[in-house]
């Protein structure tokens, strides 16, 4: 009897940088112990300092990736990252429905670490109707959040109500990332719809400049973590503790001119 690994797919761009989209998720999946596999929405030309352009993929060619994937090697997981337009939003909720896979974690990608969108207005509103219901966890940081929502989001009490307002009426959870606000302490917050509980995830803010892909590498530890079967909270959880140490590794480092990624193979080499 052959073992088994545990897999996950990341539906992403590509950042030719290394440290954010397809190649954070990778990154991530294999630190944590999952076979990754992709399919590319869109060739983004970026770096530590920004972004210049977002060259996307055929819609039919993303859903052809997808289904290559899915029907040959399959997943436990799906991270969703950044979809662009309303028509491929669509086109990626109406695959996935055809597999039956329970763990599909959206990172509502909107806005880079360096301030540049990267999503389409129209295609908010679809992001928020069709595939946020569709999934089990959203991982949204403060100016996502505030996007979603419409309204200002300016202190840490406000966000256990934020949570519940994200969370579709209780039909997704929601990680929200407070790495944007200013207080010393960082506190994520975790709804998890499916019991009704909110979590803190208490850490020390880390001073760097190093946050580039934070988002990505956050949604795609979730997704690892549930890939190997973990409940919900403790995928979570378990993220949250990868996610702070690749960052005070990361923090050690100088890459690029702008905002460098966090180290993912922290466990593995320094």
């Amino acid at each position: 009897m052959k073992k088994q690994y545990k897999r996950a797919l990341s539906i992403a761009g590509s950042d030719p940088s290394g440290g954010a989209g397809i190649q954070a998720d990778l990154k991530t999946f294999s630190a944590c112990g999952c076979y990754g596999a992709t399919a590319i929405v869109a060739v983004v030309d970026e770096n530590t300092v920004g972004v210049t352009g977002v060259h996307p993929v055929p819609v039919l060619f993303v859903t052809g990736q997808i289904k290559s994937v899915l029907d040959d090697i399959g997943a436990d997981a799906i991270k969703i990252g950044m979809l662009h337009s309303s028509e491929l939003i669509l086109a990626v909720k109406e695959t996935l429905a055809n597999y039956d896979i329970r763990n599909i974690v959206l990172d509502p990608v909107m806005v880079a670490t360096s301030g540049d969108k990267l999503l389409e207005d129209e295609a908010i509103d679809t992001l928020k109707k069709e595939l946020i219901p569709f999934v089990r966890v959203i991982t949204p940081n403060i100016p996502e959040a505030e996007i979603l929502l419409g309204r200002k989001i300016t202190c840490q009490a406000d966000l256990p109500l934020v949570v519940k307002d994200l969370s579709a009426g209780g039909a997704v959870s929601v990680l929200l990332k407070a790495g944007h606000l200013t207080e010393k302490e960082l506190v994520d917050i975790f709804y998890n719809a499916e019991t009704d509980e909110i979590v803190q995830l208490k850490s020390e803010r880390i001073d760097t400049l190093n946050t580039h892909g934070t988002g990505c590498t956050f949604s795609s530890a979730v997704t690892s973590f549930l890939a190997h079967g973990l409940p919900l909270t403790d995928a979570v959880i378990k993220a949250k503790e990868y996610m702070v140490e690749a960052i005070k590794a990361g923090s050690d480092y100088e890459i690029g001119k702008g905002h460098g990624p966090v180290h993912h193979f922290f466990k593995f080499w320094e």
